[in-house]
């Protein structure tokens, strides 16, 4: 019989986590007893509400850190604030992203640096400062990708090879890090619509190409991330796909 580890007490940082799917996946993991260290860059109102929320059920159990995740030099000052927080540092969800179209006549190196920087570049630094405090712990790594990383998004180059790099790096990771840390990922479909140019002819070809004919929620992708974090501990590697079986679609 498999032994799961108990999750109260447990710290996560979960990065771009005031808002979407990232405040999701916070409530999700928050509910089993873990305490929440919200990473955010400028939504500072949303992150402060979260955190009074959680806090109404769970006195003194978030944190909040604001960090720009493309200034690299300073990820190391932002894990070990993680840490000195509780003096312990379970899980990295590296959840913050950046996405927006680029097509490949019109992209420019700005916006390459903008979208390596946030989708790949600033989880493997994070997960290179977090290692020593996240082996004390053998905890773990969850990464959110994107279906977009096997099947490349039109219009969106930058964004497609950025995140299949984190699934590379998830790979990676997985290997140079065991077995004192389990790494994975999540990669999730048609869960919430971009917050501009998702139109309504767009969302119903979508939704028409999924085998379950509808959207999902964020709750889906959260309840991925829980199983990852308490319920996986024979799964390293291993990128779990969150889509209604759109990626079977030719």
């Amino acid at each position: 019989m498999q032994t799961l580890h108990t999750p109260s007490g447990k710290v996560v940082l979960i990065t771009g986590a005031a808002h979407r799917v990232g405040a999701t996946i916070a409530r999700h993991v928050h509910r089993l007893g873990m305490n929440i260290i919200v990473h955010y860059r400028n939504s500072r109102m949303a992150a402060e509400g979260l955190q009074g929320e959680l806090e109404a059920e769970r006195p003194n159990s978030v944190h909040l850190i604001q960090g720009d995740l493309l200034g690299t030099s300073g990820l190391v000052e932002l894990i070990n604030e993680a840490h000195q927080w509780q003096g312990r540092l379970d899980v990295l969800v590296n959840n913050a992203s950046s996405f927006y179209p680029t097509p490949v006549a019109d992209a420019n190196e700005t916006q390459w640096d903008d979208l390596l920087g946030s989708n790949l570049k600033a989880p493997f630094f994070l997960a290179q400062a977090a290692s020593p405090y996240l082996r004390r712990q053998h905890g773990c790594i969850v990464n959110i990708v994107d279906i977009h990383a096997e099947r490349p998004l039109k219009g969106h180059a930058i964004y497609s090879i950025a995140k299949a790099g984190l699934v590379m790096l998830t790979k990676t990771l997985a290997r140079e890090l065991a077995p004192e840390i389990r790494v994975n990922a999540v990669a999730p479909g048609a869960i919430l619509w971009p917050e501009f140019g998702a139109s309504a002819e767009t969302r119903k070809h979508i939704i028409a190409q999924t085998a379950l004919k509808r959207q999902g929620d964020p709750d889906d992708v959260a309840s991925a991330v829980v199983f990852l974090i308490q319920q996986a501990e024979y799964m390293t590697g291993q990128i779990l796909t969150v889509d209604g079986g759109r990626s079977l679609s030719n």
